[in-house]
This record gives structure tokens, sequence and C-alpha cells, in this order.
């Protein structure tokens, strides 16, 4: 069988790991998996990266049949929105693929060109609400790793590119190679599309807010151990718990209630990497209750457990 033909889409401004780290993962699977792609960088003219680093294509914009087409993205994707000739392209590139991808903000140039439509989709979790707000018509998954809605595949923030490679590799070569070729990058070994970017904090420091709803906020933030109903949250700020209910949410952009989760969540996830105590001191602390019930809000805000989220990012005591 002919070598499958993966082309990464370059542009002046583009990321260069967004770039790099798919490469790496084809360009690796052909070494492992002799003759199974032929991966190419391809732009209208050079490029200079986001990062100032100049890059040369290995060719232009092709007119053959595509296999895989990823588009990546960077700053300059603005500028590629309003380049003509490169959108009209991808439009056209699309329809010769057998899949289409993306890696970080790259989803905005195929939500241009009505790829996403109907569609799930994510990209970098800073961009995610610009895509929601720009392309109605696209169901932003704002804080995955990767999604994939039938032969439309989207990543999240840069390295999370590597993550969509090594899937689409597994979706072709099945997992055994998918797992090789991560230990051979040192590579966590398949971080699973419906775990987080783990990007910033769930909620911003305390000073957020006006009058009564900041004040009853700082004290939520405070006070993660204490009955946080909207019933005690309403009573403080002298609401009724509808109208309260109704009014943070148009304040904060969120429910009470998820408000109390992900603040819950953060003060958690710190306190995991940066202490000793068990799961369940931590839960109890935090204003879970139990571990069961920490471990459920850690998979809804963070796709992943306590415990492992602990094991992933807590610095190694090894090195001290």
């Amino acid at each position: 069988m002919a070598p499958r033909p993966v082309v990464l889409v370059a542009y002046p401004g583009a990321q260069l790991l967004d770039i790099a780290g798919p490469l790496e993962v084809f360009r690796g699977a052909a070494q492992l998996i002799p003759g199974s792609y032929v991966a190419d960088v391809v732009a209208r003219e050079g490029v200079t990266t986001s990062s100032g680093l100049p890059l040369t294509p290995d060719g232009p914009l092709p007119d053959g049949e595509i296999d895989t087409l990823v588009v990546v993205g960077g700053p300059g994707v603005e500028l590629a929105l309003a380049d003509e000739e490169l959108v009209g392209w991808l439009a056209g590139a699309a329809r010769r693929s057998r899949r289409v991808a993306s890696v970080c903000t790259g989803a905005l140039l195929l939500a241009h060109v009505g790829l996403l439509d109907g569609r799930r989709a994510t990209t970098h979790w800073v961009a995610a609400r610009a895509l929601a707000r720009r392309y109605p018509d696209v169901l932003v998954e704002e804080d995955r790793l990767y999604v994939r809605d039938g032969d439309v595949w989207t990543s999240g923030g840069v390295t999370s590119g590597m993550d969509l490679a090594l899937a689409l590799v597994e979706d072709d070569l099945g997992r055994e190679v998918s797992l090789e070729l991560a230990r051979w990058l040192v590579w966590y070994v398949r971080r699973p599309g419906g775990q987080s970017q783990f990007r910033g904090p769930l909620v911003p420091p305390p000073g957020g807010g006006r009058g009564v709803l900041g004040d009853v906020r700082e004290w939520v933030l405070a006070n993660l151990a204490a009955d946080l109903r909207v019933e005690v949250l309403a009573e403080r700020a002298c609401m009724s718990p509808r109208n309260f209910a109704r009014v943070f949410q148009r304040e904060f952009g969120m429910t009470p209630g998820a408000f109390v989760e992900r603040a819950r969540v953060e003060a958690a996830r710190r306190e995991l990497t940066g202490g000793a105590d068990g799961v369940e001191v931590v839960a109890a602390r935090c204003g879970f209750g139990t571990a069961e019930t920490m471990r459920r809000a850690f998979h809804r805000q963070l796709g992943v457990g306590p415990t492992e989220y602990r094991r992933r990012f807590r610095p190694s005591l090894a090195a001290h």
C-alpha cells in the first residue's frame, strides 16, 4: 500500500510546536512502520514562525489527493483568515482529503471555510470563546485535548497537537504502534482526548464582582468547607434564591453551583500538588465531603481524577 500523504499547512506567524509536534509523530510512525506515511509541511512561501524562527516548507500548497490534512494554529491565524488564496485552497483541499484536522487555533480556519458547522470541536482554551462567538454553528467543547467528529479532528492548545497526531496514528495503525511511538518520543502514553487542557485557574482570584455579590463571592472563596448551597448564599446576599441565582449568573457567567464546584476543585488541585495530605483529607477541607464527590467534580472540570492529577503534576520529591 502506498504511504498515506499527510499535509501540514503552515503560514506566517504559525506556532512552531503546532507544526513540529505532529510532524515528529507522523515521521516517527513512518520510521516504525516503513511506508505508512509521508508527511510534509506546505505553505504558499517561506514562513517565519511566531517564535521568529524561519521555516522552509517542503513544498507549495499541493493540488493532489491528501490522506490527512492538518491545519496548524498560532498568532498569525488572523492574517491567514484574510488570505483569500490560502482560504480558497483550504476549502478545496478539504474535499480532496480523507480526513481533516486542526491544531490549536487552526480550528478558526476550519470553521471559516464551514468545515466545523454542526460539528463538535475544540481549540486552545484561550480562543474557545472567540471560536464559539464568531462561528455560532460550531459546537465548541472548550477544554478538551482533542475532539473527533466523524472525519474532522480538532485539538486544543499547542502540545495537544501531538496527542491528536498519536490518536490519528492509532486510528490507522493500531494502539501498539501509537504506544510505542509515544514511548519513543518520551511523551505521556497517549492522553485521552476528553482530558482537560489543564488551563489556568478555574476561577479568577478574589476581587471580582461588585457590591454584595462580590462580597458573597469572596466569602465563598474563603470558606470552601462551609455549607455553600444557593439558599445559604442567597441569604447572605439578602435575596431570594431564585433572584440570587439569576443575578449571579449574569454577573459571573456561571451558576452559583458551578462557581462553588470550580472554586473547590481549584483549591483542591493546589493542595494535591503542594501538600502531602491524602485525598480524603483534601476532599473534606475543600468542602467536597467525600473523596468520591471530589473525584466526580475533578472529572467534570479537568477530565481526570484527583489521584491521577497529583501523580502528573506534583513536583517529584526524588530530586531533593
